[in-house]
């Protein structure tokens, strides 16, 4: 998976105050709140695990700096651990190439980013017990000539590429005598790609493309089961949230909340995402 593939404070001021809650990191800023803040940071565009839009309708949250809120299943989770923490969630936006140097640096408590747990990253941040887990796909164009493909052989030839610095990308070698292209920075940049015939096919986690097919009909996902499909780790596809090495009493603290989600409350969360996203609308 991605990942995929950390936080300030909520609410809008800038100057003096926003200054204030980058100092004090631990502590709301808000008026009124002595809540301590858990930052949390994502890309708030990587539907159907968050994205940004204009309102806080359905319970979105304000992302720090910025007039604009974030929500979707890592917003849900991330509210869900928060409340458990005794905390407020700050939401963070960030690129994803920025997320690790941030955790590891201090300027954000918490990655809820879709980021699988691979070893390389186990290296560089502590990750809590896994809060998804979803297999990696090929979205392609309903009239491809691709979109009868039933494994990766027969996908063979075709110009692909998926996210830049991900597992998404890393296991485009396995398709046979394809067309790679470098990677892209964020999945819109994905379906841009695609539907504007720029590339033939790319990879996604199974979430973010049900998502896209939820919105854009014209869009076709292949999920090749039986042994045809990728061949993966364990840490290609199962995401955690990552804090800072030795971070360990945060770390107990969002083990101890994810522990009290249970599966059919992680499914719904993921379900109301998908029909929530923005270009579902």
């Amino acid at each position: 998976m991605r990942k995929r593939s950390g936080i300030r404070v909520v609410f809008a001021a800038v100057g003096l105050a926003a200054m204030c809650c980058a100092i004090l990191t631990t502590v709301s800023c808000s008026k009124g709140s002595s809540k301590k803040v858990l930052r949390v940071a994502m890309e708030c565009a990587y539907a159907p695990f968050n994205w940004t839009q204009p309102t806080d309708v359905n319970g979105a949250v304000k992302i720090a700096d910025n007039s604009a809120y974030a929500y979707g299943y890592d917003v849900m989770m991330a509210k869900k651990i928060a409340a458990s923490l005794g905390r407020e969630v700050s939401v963070v936006k960030m690129e994803w190439n920025g997320l690790i140097p941030a955790v590891q640096s201090g300027k954000i408590d918490a990655i809820v980013a879709g980021m699988c747990m691979t070893p390389e990253r186990i290296q560089a941040v502590d990750f809590s017990s896994m809060y998804y887990d979803a297999s990696l796909v090929v979205l392609t164009m309903g009239k491809s000539k691709y979109a009868n493909a039933k494994s990766l052989k027969d996908l063979s030839g075709a110009t692909m590429t998926s996210q830049l610095n991900t597992v998404w990308y890393n296991i485009l070698s396995q398709v046979p005598n394809a067309k790679l292209l470098p990677g892209l920075e964020g999945v819109p940049d994905l379906l841009v790609a695609l539907t504007s015939g720029k590339i033939d096919a790319y990879t996604a986690d199974l979430p973010t493309a049900m998502a896209v097919v939820y919105a854009n009909p014209d869009v076709k996902l292949l999920d090749f089961a039986g042994g045809d499909g990728f061949k993966v780790e364990p840490g290609d596809t199962q995401m955690g949230i990552a804090v800072k090495k030795g971070n360990k009493e945060l770390l107990d603290g969002i083990n101890k909340a994810l522990a009290g989600i249970s599966e059919a409350d992680r499914a719904a969360f993921m379900q109301d995402a998908i029909k929530m996203q923005p270009l579902a609308q």
